[in-house]
């Protein structure tokens, strides 16, 4: 994805490794402009390779990066981030929801790495995982990476960098979740809040939701934007109608 605002630019990034014996692929973006350098979310932790080719593939190294925003606290947004504060020697400025922050810099525990979910996931391996690749796994979920948030972004907030990158309070998949919107290419940033399945565009994931009715109020949330894309974290880019899918959504 590549919005060809001379101001600004917008990509979708594919980032995909084997997870639980499937492959996994997830979809941060990058936006930039002659100043900035914005990554929404980090992966999982160990694939700073894989950040590496994709950003290069757009001309920005990690070491160009100027600022990251997570969009909530799961390992799967967050994983990479203290590698790249490392690599760049903490320049990079870490921007969450204040309801986020705690999970993040790792005062509270994620909220849904409970013990059950421990559980569960040890028994979801594979038969033929390695030992040493199990426990690896196990120790990153009871000990999930962390990071400072140098600044706490709240709903409503615009970002004076690329051309206006407006902040979205979409509470549901997780307390404090936000999504973004890119004003010069009219894109939604969903993260969470928002899947593609199959070509449709769907609600986030229920059983990974904590809370399904404040989900589907942040959609309509969403809805009220004429936006002409969405860049789902799973599942990938949208542009079938924007609104109408999301007044769909909001009906259904």
């Amino acid at each position: 994805m590549n919005q060809t605002n001379p101001a600004s630019q917008i990509h979708m990034l594919d980032i995909s490794a084997m997870m639980m014996g499937n492959v996994d692929t997830i979809h941060p973006t990058l936006i930039h402009d002659d100043h900035h350098a914005i990554l929404v979310d980090s992966g999982y932790p160990g694939q700073i390779p894989l950040f590496t080719q994709a950003l290069e593939s757009h001309g920005i190294r990690i070491q160009d990066l100027t600022h990251v925003i997570l969009s909530h606290q799961d390992i799967d947004h967050i994983g990479s981030l203290p590698a790249m504060l490392q690599l760049t020697d903490n320049r990079i400025e870490v921007l969450a929801s204040e309801g986020e922050k705690p999970f993040i810099e790792g005062d509270q525990m994620i909220l849904k790495i409970t013990p059950e979910a421990l559980a569960a996931a040890e028994a979801m391996l594979p038969a033929n995982v390695p030992e040493e690749w199990k426990q690896a796994f196990l120790s990153t979920l009871k000990n999930p990476p962390q990071s400072p948030v140098n600044r706490v972004i709240h709903d409503g907030d615009v970002l004076p960098m690329c051309g206006g990158i407006e902040i979205i309070a979409t509470p549901g998949h997780t307390p404090g979740h936000i999504s973004l919107y890119h004003i010069p290419s009219k894109t939604l940033i969903a993260a969470d809040a928002l899947r593609v399945v199959d070509g449709r565009l769907c609600g986030p994931d229920p059983e990974q939701t904590l809370n399904m009715t404040q989900a589907m109020d942040s959609i309509a949330k969403l809805a009220g934007y004429n936006a002409e894309s969405v860049i789902c974290y799973h599942g990938g880019l949208y542009r079938d109608n924007v609104p109408q899918a999301l007044q769909n959504l909001v009906r259904s």
